[in-house]
């Protein structure tokens, strides 16, 4: 199934923002929010609306047990929201894996520009990853590592393609929101034959050399055939390819180990 809406605290969130700049941290919480993870220290805040997304909400979790070893950018699927990665267990794994993790409100359009003005791809690259760095105490020159489910998966593997293996450490694509012809695709996922084309994966295996790439998807998954497919593209490519759908007991089964997975590589 598709993952369901999950509620915000924008309303919340905008109050307290006040006056203050877009991308600026509201507070540092302590077991607050949608499933805190435990031995975590929790941020958040709201990003500026220059991508075209009404002030998008970005969630950060950063070890309690020291300074953190590297970053995992987190990226929802259909639907939704920064909350996604908590409510799944990812956040859970920050202590053990000494990675921060930071999520952020993507909308739903598939992580890249779309013709209604928005771009999530971009707000990701040039306003979440340096915040993110800067407010887990990183150098704004760390590679990162990016992780997604669904529609995140698709987005996981764009963002990756974009920045190359000179920023990315690795990359985990869960039940990737994959189509092999742009004929396939909904209406939501692409605005025409030439921006498939120009977003499809399976045209961005070059760029994706050299960056660590990890593929899990449930083998009754409707896009289990497109990541199949795409593995045997990807040189190097490690897959996990086991029994479930399309669902968020899947996702959230996997998310400890593809953070390991994340962990080893940072």
């Amino acid at each position: 199934m598709v993952e369901a809406a999950r509620p915000t605290r924008r309303s919340v969130l905008r109050a307290g923002v006040g006056a203050l700049a877009g991308a600026t941290a509201l507070s540092t919480l302590m077991g607050c929010g949608s499933n805190p993870p435990p031995d975590a220290t929790l941020r958040e805040g709201v990003l500026t609306s220059r991508f075209g997304l009404d002030a998008p909400r970005w969630r950060l979790a950063v070890p309690r047990s020291g300074p953190p070893r590297g970053l995992v950018v987190v990226l929802h699927g259909h639907t939704g929201t920064a909350d996604a990665a908590f409510d799944l267990g990812y956040a859970d794994a920050v202590g053990t894996s000494r990675l921060a993790l930071v999520s952020v409100d993507g909308g739903d359009g598939y992580w890249h520009a779309r013709n209604d003005g928005t771009d999530s791809g971009a707000m990701v690259r040039d306003e979440l990853i340096p915040l993110a760095l800067r407010e887990s105490g990183l150098s704004a020159s760390d590679r990162i590592g990016l992780l997604g489910w669904s529609m995140g998966g698709f987005g996981a593997l764009l963002i990756a393609s974009d920045l190359g293996p000179e920023r990315v450490s690795g990359v985990v694509a869960a039940s990737a929101a994959l189509w092999r012809n742009g004929g396939d695709t909904p209406a939501r996922a692409y605005d025409g034959r030439a921006d498939f084309d120009r977003h499809s994966i399976f045209n961005r295996i070059e760029k994706l050399e050299g960056i660590p790439v990890r593929l899990d998807c449930g083998l009754s998954d409707p896009f289990i055939a497109a990541n199949q497919a795409l593995a045997k593209q990807l040189p190097g490519v490690e897959t996990h390819f086991e029994p479930g759908g399309h669902e968020d007991a899947w996702w959230g089964a996997h998310a400890a180990a593809e953070m390991a997975w994340l962990a080893a590589r940072a």
